[in-house]
Parts: C-alpha cells; sequence; structure tokens
C-alpha cells in the first residue's frame, strides 16, 4: 500500500506550520493532563502516532519533530532507569528528566498566549476601523468559531480511519481513487451547502483508500484558501466551510 502513494496521483506534500511543541501541547490539553507531571509514557506515544499519520500522508515534516521524538524517547529511557541507576550527585543534580521539557513548554505557552492576545486585538481594530469607514453592519447570524490546526484534523482523520473496513490488494488497485476528483467533489458540494460536517463526507461503507484521499484533498483547498475547517469549542465536531461563506 506504501507503494501506491508513490505514484502522482497520491502523492500531496503540505508544509505543516505548527510546530512540535505545539503539537506537545494540543495533545497534553487533548488528555487533559497536567504540564507539570506530564505522563511521558503515553504522551510519547500519542506523538509518535501522529508522526505516523503526517509521514503516511506525505506531509512536510521539519526535522524539529524528529528531534523532539528523539528527545521524548530519551526522557522515556531514563524514567525507565531505576531510580538507583540515576542517584544523583549533588544536590544539583535532583532533577526529573521531564523538567528541561516542562520548562520549554512553559515558556513556548506564555510567548503563544501573548502572540494571540496580540493578534486577536489587532483583528478587533481592524474591524473596527472597516466598520467606521465602510460603516459595515455585523451579520444577523454571527457564526463564533476559531480556526482549528492540523492536529485537530490528523485527530479526526484517525477517528474516521479507524473505522473503515479493511480493503484487500485487489480492491486498492481497483479503486482508481484519484485526489483531484475528490477536490471537484468538495468544491460543488461547498457550492451548494454553507457548510457541514467532516464527518459527513465520510459514509460507512467508505474505503480507507478513499478516506486518505478525500482528505488529502481536504488538505489542497486549505492550502489554496478555498475552505476553511472551524470548531465551536476545543475537540468538539469540525465543520468545512468555504471561504467565500467567511
Amino acid at each position: 500500500m506504501e507503494d501506491l502513494f508513490e505514484t502522482e496521483d497520491y502523492k500531496v506534500s503540505l508544509e505543516i506550520f505548527e510546530g512540535p511543541l505545539d503539537l506537545l501541547l494540543y495533545l497534553i490539553k487533548k488528555e487533559e493532563v497536567d504540564i507539570y507531571d506530564i505522563p511521558i509514557f503515553k504522551i510519547t506515544k500519542q506523538y509518535l502516532r501522529y508522526l505516523d499519520l503526517m509521514k503516511m500522508l506525505d506531509l512536510d515534516i521539519a526535522g524539529e519533530f524528529l528531534r523532539l521524538a528523539a528527545e521524548l524517547m530519551y526522557i522515556k529511557s531514563r524514567m525507565l532507569l531505576p531510580s538507583i541507576e540515576r542517584e544523583p550527585v549533588d544536590e544539583e543534580d535532583i532533577e526529573d528528566p521531564r523538567s528541561e521539557l516542562v520548562r520549554k513548554l512553559i515558556e513556548y505557552k506564555k510567548f503563544k498566549d501573548v502572540a494571540g492576545d496580540l493578534e486577536e486585538l489587532e483583528e478587533k481594530r481592524s474591524q473596527w476601523i472597516e466598520k467606521r469607514d465602510e460603516d459595515a453592519v455585523l451579520p444577523e447570524e454571527e457564526i463564533d468559531m476559531d480556526d482549528i490546526s492540523i492536529f485537530d484534523l490528523l485527530t479526526a482523520f484517525s477517528d474516521v480511519l479507524s473505522r473503515a473496513k479493511e480493503e484487500n490488494l485487489k480492491e486498492i488497485f481497483e479503486e482508481q481513487i484519484r485526489v483531484e476528483d475528490k477536490i471537484k467533489f468538495l468544491q460543488r458540494r461547498l457550492k451548494n451547502e454553507r457548510s457541514f460536517s467532516f464527518f459527513s463526507i465520510f459514509q460507512e461503507e467508505t474505503t480507507r483508500m478513499e478516506i486518505i484521499v478525500t482528505f488529502l484533498a481536504i488538505l489542497e483547498l486549505i492550502k489554496s484558501q478555498e475552505l476553511k475547517v472551524r470548531q465551536k469549542k476545543n475537540f468538539h465536531e469540525i465543520l468545512i466551510f468555504s471561504t467565500e461563506e467567511l
């Protein structure tokens, strides 16, 4: 099946603007764990699973993702050591193997929070100027939603993929599903519907191959800014909108 993705019809390469620390913060929030007491075994397993999904989809994974994976594996190996084997030489050496990672995450989260606040202020300022200059009127039905990250999409994709029926090699090569065809299908649906659920695209009989190709089509349309994906709350239902509707 991997060889099939090397053909031109199935190869879609996209950049990921979120970094490895964004993925870790996403997993910590998703799993509802304490950032100061990260369950390193669980989080490492989840992190590697998302890396596998990104590799399968041929996303452009920066070296930082792999370096952090190596760091997580190192921390995990240190925590597996019996305490007697990592007995500190003096008090200064008494440190949880996760401490440096936690410090980096806290520092990065503070930076992101400040950047997010500044971006929100700038957006409000732009809206105020636009309303003043053009006497704009807000629509009656304003939707309060946030754009979501690639990791939210990968979570939804993984959920759909896990429920798909298994197909044999004969079915895979007979299926002949192209990303271009799925892009046209989504474009038609976006013209007919103001918005629709991510999960509504995938029917019960959808095969794994069709799910993968459809997901790649969604990513391509996000890249070309023809659609946006949003959700009302973190980890809730993902909705797909045409950018013309926003």
